[in-house]
């Protein structure tokens, strides 16, 4: 897992927050460079947006292609405008939003007596479907287990039993960093 230090995770938040904002208010996200080398190391991610503990988007990179700190912007950008379940952020709403940031490790594949809950992220597959669950999810909706497995295949389109039936299964461990609730987030006083 990629070790980073609380000034490169507190820096991911920031660029995060920035990419929605702009996504939100101006439809487009301004081009960053990064020099932190850690940021710099291509990671899956995933950025998870809530409001009032409720989600209101989630988008996210499997595979480890680009630079940490350009996943995360594009997924704060995607999941404040493109995920498919939800409205596109308003501007009105962004005060409201928290950010959450998964960085994955490598996917691996794992035998199902070997998913530990709370530990592991789950994409199950079989033919063209797959499903992806984040580690902190099983935890959220207390699962168990075969609870979590059949979860993560329903949300790939497959029968809740596929997981014992030859689907294949891969895990992944996310290193979680939150953003502050929005309550405790100073907001300057309108002018």
């Amino acid at each position: 897992m990629l070790q980073l230090s609380d000034a490169q995770k507190d820096r991911l938040l920031e660029l995060a927050r920035t990419a929605l904002e702009e996504a939100v208010r101006f439809g487009k996200v301004s081009e960053v460079t990064e020099s932190a080398e850690a940021l710099q190391t291509p990671c899956g991610a995933f950025v998870t947006l809530t409001e009032r503990g409720r989600l209101r988007g989630c988008i996210g990179h499997i595979e480890a292609v680009r630079p940490l700190y350009f996943t995360v912007r594009e997924c704060a950008r995607a999941a404040a405008l493109d995920d498919p379940r939800f409205d596109p952020v308003r501007p009105a709403e962004l005060s409201s939003l928290h950010i959450e940031i998964s960085i994955l490790s490598p996917l691996v594949d794992i035998a199902s007596q070997q998913v530990e809950v709370g530990r592991h992220g789950l994409l199950i597959s079989r033919g063209g479907r797959r499903g992806l669950l984040l580690p902190q999810v099983a935890e959220e909706w207390n699962w168990n287990r075969e609870q979590f497995l059949q979860e993560t295949c329903l949300k790939a389109g497959l029968p809740a039993d596929a997981w014992r039936h030859g689907a294949r299964i891969q895990a992944f461990t996310a290193q979680i960093l939150k953003e502050p609730l929005p309550l405790a987030r100073s907001s300057s006083p309108a002018a």
